[in-house]
């Protein structure tokens, strides 16, 4: 979800990017451990021998992953007879997985360029196509991401994100130029967004002290939960009255969750969950960035040629491309929000676009050919390579466990 819409709990993700899981943590069946402490009721604590897990007798699997869990993730390990058909999917489906960060830092190129056509051609409103809550949303998302990934150290995926965050505030900027969304919003918009490069760019390279951090950790956190109710209910103005309740009503409940939080005032348990909500919330807000393109659509189906073919297909190689590996490591809020974002904001707005005669019935047929057969080929390599009989057993160990 760079998008929207990589997608776990606390993703990677570009939409954007809905980024995945720390990839560390997504790689461990293929790496070599040195002290790695899993949580299963208790931590247990892996041989510092740096065996790799592959060499020895017995494989390795992870259980799915605790959404929760902001640091470190649960996992479980099961015993599994070796299987080179095995280690094999599970390089190329990391290998996948990083090959999403093209298209992703391709996403907004495309669009960006379509916008400056249709501004100096003096047609501005044709960027009323784009919907700048829409854009809010994985704005929001990416920031909270780059947050994240800056704690874990993630170097490359810390600059996917930063490209996220530059490349979807440039279509911000032109749709302000446009007058295709209130000049206020831009003001604070860039405010915020000038504060996160600053603080994680400090952060990064440990100038800024932890206090300010947490602070900084605060602030999106209430502002991921605040904006999210608030977007989903501005999406549907003026079909729904104007008003800033919503987001007031979880602005309130968000800042009362942090300070209790803050204070120790809450079991062990909740307080994990209060540090997670920026993770929850970057998902969901990257899942509503198709729901709000879509309504968009439906309103104004004259501006629809104001869309970029190129970015909804990017968007969807970029998702589909993360798909086998959530699969395969079990991850259901991955799964979910990359199957999300490469099927409704990718694919659902290419229908659009067809629909309206933007894009060629061969363009179109390609590329629903393209994504339907990658998600076969993802299904059928999972059961392959576990020894299942039908595909249902790998859904059903990713929504409840082996």
């Amino acid at each position: 979800m760079t998008t929207p819409l990589l997608l776990a709990a606390k993703l990677p993700h570009h939409p954007s990017q809905l980024s995945p899981h720390n990839l560390k943590f997504q790689s461990l069946t293929r790496q070599k451990f040195k002290n790695v402490s899993f949580c299963v009721g208790q931590k247990q604590t892996v041989g510092a021998n740096r065996r790799s897990v592959l060499s020895v007798q017995s494989r390795k699997r992870l259980e799915p992953i605790c959404a929760l869990e902001s640091d470190i993730p649960k996992v479980d390990v099961v015993e599994l007879e070796k299987n080179e058909k095995f280690e094999q999917w599970d390089s190329w489906t990391a290998k996948f997985a990083g090959a999403s960060n093209l298209p992703f830092l391709l996403l907004q190129l495309p669009q960006i360029i379509l916008n400056a056509r249709n501004l100096m051609a003096g047609n501005p409103s044709a960027l009323l196509a784009i919907p700048w809550l829409g854009m809010l949303t994985g704005l929001l998302g990416n920031m909270s991401l780059l947050s994240y990934f800056v704690k874990k150290r993630e170097t490359e995926v810390v600059v996917v994100q930063t490209l996220g965050v530059v490349s979807i505030y440039a279509v911000i900027t032109q749709l302000a130029i446009a007058e295709a969304m209130p000049f206020p919003y831009y003001v604070v918009i860039s405010a915020v967004v000038a504060s996160c490069l600053l603080v994680n760019f400090m952060k990064y390279f440990n100038f800024l002290n932890d206090g300010v951090w947490r602070l900084w950790e605060d602030f999106i956190t209430i502002g991921g939960l605040s904006a999210l109710p608030q977007v989903m209910w501005s999406t549907f103005i003026p079909y729904v009255p104007n008003t800033i309740l919503p987001g007031s009503v979880a602005f309130v409940f968000a800042a009362v969750a942090v300070v209790m939080a803050r204070l120790g005032k809450l079991s062990e348990k909740a307080t994990a969950f209060v540090g997670s909500i920026s993770g929850w919330t970057a998902t969901l807000l990257f899942m509503w960035m198709p729901v709000a393109q879509t309504w968009t659509n439906f309103l104004n189906p004259e501006n629809i040629k104001g869309l970029s073919a190129v970015s909804m297909l990017l968007a969807m190689i970029g998702n589909g491309l993360m798909i086998p590996r959530a699969l395969f490591i079990r991850d259901l809020m991955w799964f979910t929000g990359s199957s999300w974002a490469s099927i409704f904001y990718g694919w659902g707005n290419l229908i659009c676009l067809y629909c309206f005669n933007s894009i060629s019935k061969e363009f179109f047929l390609a590329a629903t050919l393209g994504l339907f057969s990658w998600i076969g080929f993802a299904l059928w390599s999972d059961t392959r390579v576990y020894g299942y009989k039908t595909p249902l057993k790998s859904l059903k160990e990713l929504v409840f466990g082996p």
